[in-house]
């Protein structure tokens, strides 16, 4: 497998201010749903322009959260995103990490009369739902990444092996999921299944961990993956190396190298498919600067998979 960078953008909106801590990524209407983990906004990135949506109201007042203003553990962190349907109408899923109690929600945008919609919902009772199937202490979930495959979600933990935490998924539901967030389902409904784990291997150190996760028409997924070193699920670290795997249920069939982007490790955080064919599969993929006045980067890639 071999990954080539195509183009290389940087993401400010209308009014001028950077996307900043882009996580995932997920077609909306004409453009693309940019989420960002640092802020109750995300980006929609059309052929006009870049418009910030409001996904969520102010936490105490805060819009956007830094570790130097001291409202990092205020986040809603904002890390999932996947393509879903509204009374057959094309949706976005959107899910916190699941890292600390405030980033247990899950949002839906949907586009009325070309306007979007958003709606929220705390969603605690499934994220300990989850944190139980894979097995780990709830103050260790880290969900990061979700791939669709037809009616079905698959949720990716993004592990940590200095911790002895395994990157790992989970099967959900998506119209439970859907419905949990719309208000008509409750959570502790919501079926958790199919547990798995994935050894992405090690590069100087340290462990490959899942952050995002893309589909594929023949069911296989592509995993994007960074090696971060840091000791738990909410600090940062230096971030080694980052690559994409590719899987088939549990088993990693191939791992490449992500190329750097201006001499840095590129820290994808979301990916979303464009178009495929045989042997081939076009990406867009985001990445984090962990920079908050930085703006994050939108990268096309193809991805050889022969």
């Amino acid at each position: 497998m071999r990954v080539t960078v195509d183009d290389v953008r940087e993401l400010t909106a209308d009014d001028g201010s950077p996307v900043t801590a882009a996580s995932a990524v997920v077609p909306l209407g004409e453009g693309w749903l940019v989420a960002q983990d640092d802020a109750t906004s995300a980006a929609w990135v059309r052929p006009d322009g870049v418009r910030l949506v409001r996904l969520l109201p102010p936490v105490e007042g805060h819009d956007r959260f830094t570790e130097a203003a001291g409202t990092k553990h205020l986040k809603p962190d904002l890390e999932v995103a996947c393509p879903a349907e509204v009374d057959g109408e094309p949706a976005v899923l959107l899910l916190g990490s699941g890292s600390t109690p405030r980033r247990m929600r899950g949002v839906l945008v949907r586009l009325v009369d070309g306007e979007p919609v958003v709606a929220a919902a705390e969603l605690g009772p499934l994220y300990a739902r989850g944190a139980e199937v894979l097995g780990v202490p709830l103050e260790q979930l880290n969900l990061e990444g979700a791939g669709r495959s037809g009616d079905t979600v698959r949720w990716f933990q993004r592990g940590n092996l200095a911790a002895g935490v395994p990157s790992a998924s989970v099967d959900v539901p998506l119209a439970e999921l859907v419905d949990a967030v719309l208000g008509g389902t409750d959570p502790t409904a919501v079926p958790v299944s199919s547990p798995r784990t994935y050894d992405l291997g090690q590069v100087a150190g340290v462990g490959l961990a899942v952050t995002d996760a893309v589909a594929l028409p023949d069911g296989r997924l592509l995993l994007s993956a960074a090696a971060e070193d840091t000791a738990n699920a909410v600090d940062d670290g230096p971030v080694v190396a980052a690559a994409l795997v590719l899987v088939d249920g549990a088993t990693v069939l191939a791992v490449a190298a992500l190329p750097e982007v201006g001499g840095r490790v590129a820290k994808v955080e979301g990916l979303a498919l464009r178009s495929s064919g045989e042997g081939r599969a076009d990406l867009l993929a985001v990445v984090d600067a962990d920079d908050p006045a930085a703006p994050s980067l939108l990268l096309q890639l193809t991805v050889d998979l022969a």
